[in-house]
């Protein structure tokens, strides 16, 4: 199940609401996992026994890293690697697998199963618990009904953000719900929403189209609207869902931490990384990147933990080596400003940084879109002009012609639009000196023109889920 699904928005979400703040304080949390596990097992029910053993497993390990003893260290690598071989087998074992057979020239006849959605994320959500239990910085979930919650929270259990147990620890015990908060809530799932259906949605069709074409029938004019389109619906796709996870828990009184901040606006790759998956970014740089030393050490071993942390992330967002290249291609280009062209990029006239990070970006979006690596170059070489019979054709005029409003209404909310007009929330409509029951009016037809492109349009992909 999805957010952007009409029978979670008019049939689930309205009884579990509804549920939810009719029953007794000391039963929300029991309505709230029952309501998670039964949205985890909508889709493949099987993989719930797998996130409950995970559940089970974290939950125990980490009351027994309570007590002080020499063999704390032990359990904590063993459950670090239990975390890591259920995320291994799922998600990488056919990948080694296949690299091995071309290396070796091997023979296997092994079919793995589909991945668990949200396997990449609970299983990072469950290991920074892990360490912070070892590194005393919480105290262990006493309660497994609370932890499985933590585990399973259905707004953020499938595509995120990476909640630390830090965040959510208080609010598991108890948590202030009210009107204004879940107006919040409500005005943030609908503003998620609208940006997946009527802007990435929208978008999305003339990525895949474009993509979906082999190098001869592309042109430049081609290949510049693909990227362009799927650099719209991979931010929207995902921001969007952020938004609505965000807001969901809103709803129920949580408050989740944000997972982007207009990536898009960045004078550097470095910045940028700042600004896109934050919850992902401070993982790694809390977990992987800050233990190896981070930027302490001399420049070879800083230069060793920056390649090592985006080789990981490269490999956390697909099991090929296209993610992993992916991932690399970054981490060259964060080595490169950290070691002295971030001093030149200061130096350069504003819009031209930003013309560095989005030429940048869009050549990685490549090569993370693309299939295969013979793919992502034939593409790049037509981009550039370099390997093409025509740079301009007639496909492109029409895909202008029919989406042209979706690229410049997704071009314009890529900036802060309530930044640079100090509007918020609530107060963006009262600000411009119209009358306070338009707000309720606005965002109601926002969220019903939402719905009216979801039940006209049977395109509706999540990109993260199957990270």
């Amino acid at each position: 199940m999805v957010f952007s699904n009409l029978v979670f928005i008019f049939a689930f979400l309205p009884l579990v609401i509804s549920i939810y703040y009719l029953i007794r304080d000391e039963f929300k949390n029991v309505v709230l996992l029952i309501a998670s596990l039964i949205f985890y097992a909508w889709g493949e029910p099987l993989y719930l026994f797998l996130m409950l053993f995970s559940i089970i497993i974290n939950y125990s390990m980490g009351q027994l890293m309570n007590n002080r003893g020499k063999y704390r260290r032990v359990k904590l690598i063993f459950a670090v690697s239990v975390n890591i071989l259920l995320l291994g087998y799922f998600k990488y074992v056919g990948f080694i697998l296949t690299t091995l057979t071309e290396a070796f020239n091997l023979y296997y006849d092994f079919t793995p199963g589909p991945l668990p959605i949200g396997i990449s994320f609970y299983t990072f959500q469950a290991i920074a618990y892990l360490v912070d239990v070892y590194r005393d910085e919480t105290q262990p979930q006493r309660n497994l009904l609370n932890f499985a919650l933590y585990i399973s929270f259905f707004p953020q259990l499938v595509a995120g953000p990476i909640v630390r147990y830090d965040i959510v620890r208080e609010q598991l015990k108890s948590r202030q719900e009210s009107l204004e908060l879940f107006a919040r809530g409500c005005i943030k799932f609908i503003i998620g929403l609208a940006k997946k259906v009527l802007i990435a949605n929208q978008v999305g069709i003339v990525a895949d189209d474009i993509f979906s074409k082999p190098p001869g029938e592309l042109t430049t004019s081609l290949t510049w609207i693909g990227i362009i389109a799927y650099s719209l619906q991979i931010f929207f796709d995902f921001s969007g869902y952020s938004d609505m996870a965000v807001g969901l828990a809103k709803m129920f009184g949580f408050k989740l931490p944000a997972n982007f901040n207009y990536p898009y606006i960045s004078r550097s790759i470095t910045e940028f990384w700042r600004r896109w998956h934050i919850t992902l970014g401070s993982w790694f740089r809390d977990y992987i990147y800050i233990p190896l030393g981070g930027n302490r050490v001399g420049t070879v071993r800083y230069i060793r933990n920056l390649f090592i942390v985006w080789f990981l992330t490269g490999l956390w967002h697909g099991a090929s080596w296209t993610f992993v290249i992916w991932g690399l291609y970054y981490g060259t280009f964060i080595a490169f400003e950290k070691l002295g062209l971030g001093k030149l990029l200061n130096k350069l006239w504003a819009p031209l940084q930003h013309i560095y990070v989005l030429l940048i970006v869009m050549i990685g979006w490549v090569f993370f879109r693309a299939d295969n690596f013979s793919y992502s170059f034939s593409y790049l070489k037509i981009m550039f002009g370099i390997s093409t019979p025509e740079y301009l054709d007639y496909t492109t005029i029409n895909y202008i012609h029919d989406y042209g409003i979706y690229f410049i209404i997704g071009i314009v909310f890529c900036l802060p639009i309530n930044q640079i007009f100090k509007l918020n929330e609530l107060t963006t409509v009262r600000r411009l000196k119209i009358s306070n029951w338009a707000t309720p009016i606005l965002f109601y037809l926002l969220f019903i023109l939402s719905v009216i492109y979801l039940i006209n349009s049977t395109y509706n992909p999540f990109i993260y889920f199957r990270f």
